[in-house]
């Protein structure tokens, strides 16, 4: 997979913004995450399974509004009621949601190419997302997402670091550029660096 820009690929490397007088390790780290499988799972009305019976990639199907459930290689993602996203480095992925969410119960879409995702770090991250994000982000934890936007631009937050500021942020693809820029334009501020 390409990355999201050209003017990604161009600046990787480089430092951007308001970097002058700073280490390199207090910089925000913005990279896109590629090579990713991505799912979306949704449960018919008319399912009558038991959600806690479901494991994929030995990951529930957590039925708390913004919760993720992780390990190393996957996250499953709380979408919606009776929805998820699974997002999972295993290329194979599909053979355990395949094996584990039958089609008579469940609604199985891939989302791989239509999604991207963009991974920033950083002390100042939080301070990045909510220049252009209405969502409160105070009291959000690790293994919390949430559906918002950024800049009028629909995206899924998810924290994967409360003590390092690490958020996965995705979007639509097709808004890729527009996202990208935005999400940089807001962290000129502090300065950053494209990996």
């Amino acid at each position: 997979m390409t990355k999201l820009t050209s003017q990604m690929s161009i600046g990787i490397n480089e430092f951007n913004g308001n970097y002058s007088n700073k280490s390199e390790s207090s910089l925000l780290k913005i990279r896109e995450i590629s090579d990713i499988k991505i799912f979306q799972i949704t449960q018919y009305k008319n399912s009558k399974l038991d959600i806690s019976l479901i494991k994929i990639d030995n990951q529930i199907l957590s039925q708390i509004s913004g919760c993720v459930s992780a390990n190393f290689n996957t996250r499953i993602l709380w979408s919606g009621p009776k929805t998820w996203i699974v997002i999972s480095k295993n290329k194979n992925i599909i053979d355990d949601i395949n094996k584990n969410c039958s089609a008579n119960n469940f609604a199985i879409t891939d989302l791989s190419h239509s999604r991207m995702t963009i991974q920033i770090e950083g002390k100042n991250a939080f301070d990045v997302i909510k220049k252009g994000c209405p969502l409160n982000l105070n009291n959000f934890k690790t293994n919390m997402c949430a559906n918002t936007v950024f800049n009028g631009i629909t995206i899924t937050i998810d924290l994967l670091d409360q003590d390092k500021n690490i958020f996965n942020i995705m979007s639509h693809r097709s808004f890729a550029d527009s996202f990208y820029h935005a999400i940089t334009d807001a962290s000129l501020e502090y300065g950053y660096k494209i990996e």
